[in-house]
């Protein structure tokens, strides 16, 4: 089941804001009460919404990229798959950190690195490499979003579109099992887009949430990235699927040394 375009942009409403009435969504879409409850409804029904008196908000496992509310899901997880891709990563190297809270335990993750090139558009993550004084750390602004401190927009694709590196690192809100990369807002996916274009090798990092998990916008295919990590075995058609297309997939903790 698809998603139509009001759909879809009342999710990137309520993830920007966290909550919102059916009342002012009724009228920022010229539409009727009704059909915005009809909407929320369908959104609610597949996980994306949680209804709340006089509206709707995110479900409480929707990973916001907002970590210091405290609420990280699955942390733990999250921490491994960082620890692998830091692994991987070799000291001076360039490379593109994108949306999310698993990316963000990436950077954590990478402070320990020397003479890293980081271009990113989240300020949380530029803020923690700041403390490496050996990084050279470059913020992509543009329109800025309080709630998960990050930029967006043209300005922050023309930073994004000007450079090549030598790592692309970026999430995904759903994995389906064609192989799909999905997220919910069409200005990430832009972005995660340009991540994959210009990076000469792209990693998506993925906690087991997010296979087979309902996202309404596809950016790109499980073949046109270079290695998946995530923390716990991948479902069969996924793990056949990179089999075929030469994706090499690193369960965290499993065969790392961990």
């Amino acid at each position: 089941m698809g998603f139509s375009l009001r759909q879809i942009d009342i999710l990137q409403v309520i993830r920007a804001e966290g909550f919102a009435a059916v009342e002012d969504l009724s009228a920022r879409f010229a539409v009727t009460p009704q059909t915005i409850r009809r909407d929320i409804n369908v959104l609610c029904d597949r996980g994306l919404l949680r209804r709340r008196h006089g509206g709707a908000g995110l479900p409480s496992s929707y990973e916001t990229g907002a970590p210091e509310d405290g609420k990280v899901v699955q942390a733990e997880g999250k921490r491994r798959i960082a620890k692998a891709v830091a692994g991987r990563i070799p000291d001076g190297a360039s490379l593109f950190i994108g949306f999310g809270t698993t990316t963000l335990e990436v950077a954590r993750a990478l402070l320990e690195h020397d003479g890293l090139r980081v271009v990113t558009n989240n300020l949380n993550v530029a803020e923690l490499l700041c403390r490496n004084a050996t990084f050279d750390v470059i913020l992509a602004a543009g329109k800025a979003r309080n709630r998960t401190r990050d930029f967006i927009g043209e300005t922050a694709m023309a930073t994004f579109r000007g450079i090549r590196a030598d790592y692309g690192i970026l999430g995904a809100g759903g994995i389906d099992s064609d192989g799909s990369l999905r997220d919910f807002d069409i200005d990430e996916v832009q972005l995660s887009r340009l991540i994959i274009d210009n990076s000469r090798l792209t990693m998506v990092v993925a906690d087991r949430t997010k296979f087979n998990r309902d996202a309404p916008v596809r950016f790109a295919s499980l073949n046109e990235v270079a290695v998946l990590v995530t923390d716990s075995p991948v479902p069969e058609p996924i793990a056949l699927l990179a089999a075929r297309c030469g994706v090499d997939i690193q369960v965290a903790g499993m065969g790392d040394g961990d």
